[in-house]
Formats: C-alpha cells, structure tokens, sequence
C-alpha cells in the first residue's frame, strides 16, 4: 500500500467535512436525518484517498460495511454499555440511535463512491492521458 498526500481528496474531505458538521448542528428534516448520512461515507472515502495512493477496489464496499456496523453498534446501544454516554464526541460519531433507513443512505453514498470510481475517474483519466499525450 502507497502512502501519499492527495490534496484533491483531502480538499474534498474538507469540505464535506465542514458541510456535515453544518448539516448535524443546523439543519432538520430530510436533510439532516438522511442526505447527511449519504455525505458521512463520501467523507470517510475522501479522507481515506487523501493518504492512499494505490488503488482500493472494494473501498466503497468497505466503507458501506463500516457503516453498517456502525449503525448495528447503535441498536445494541454500544456507546451506552460501554460507559460514553457522557463522552459528546463519541456520541456523535458513533451515535445512539438505530434506524433502518441510515443503512439505506448509506448505500446510496457508496453507490455514489462507487459510479465516481467507475465512470468518472476513468474519463477524468483518459482525457488527462490525451491532453498530455499519455496513452
């Protein structure tokens, strides 16, 4: 595994970064309780690819399982057996409350991860290679 820096991805981590924070503190409705959990695993794919150079061909099927484990640890109350309840940090991250339709959003994100790798990465490429004249 190639560990690099990649400042478009970690830009990209940045902002979707910032943009769920803003999402989790000031919005409400839809917004809140399910395009922010489609953002959360493009920002985990983000930062993930800021350090990584190599390719990771399953990543956005790893990512989806890490939610989905997440999201199990919150219907078994995990944060709460093991005493972070009072911990605001670790509430956040891991949160407490289960709900089918996170899996969901989750999914839809890496499907989003997984058409970006799929379809746009490889124009994105074959048009670098031309314009360079790298075949």
């Amino acid at each position: 595994m190639k560990i690099g820096f990649n400042i478009k991805y970690f830009i990209v981590f940045l902002a979707l970064f910032i943009a769920t924070v803003f999402i989790a503190i000031f919005a409400t409705g839809v917004l809140r309780e399910h395009i922010g959990d489609v953002i959360v695993v493009i920002v985990i794919y983000a930062f993930i690819k800021s350090f990584i150079k190599n390719e990771i061909k399953l990543l956005w099927l790893y990512i989806f399982i890490f939610s989905v484990l997440i999201e199990v640890s919150q219907y078994f109350n995990l944060v709460e057996r093991l005493g972070f309840y009072d911990n605001t940090i670790i509430r956040v991250a891991l949160g407490t409350t289960f709900d089918f339709w996170d899996i969901v959003c989750y999914f839809a994100g890496c499907m989003i991860i997984l058409a970006f790798e799929k379809v746009i990465v490889p124009k994105y490429l074959k048009h670098r290679a031309i314009k360079t004249g790298v075949s």
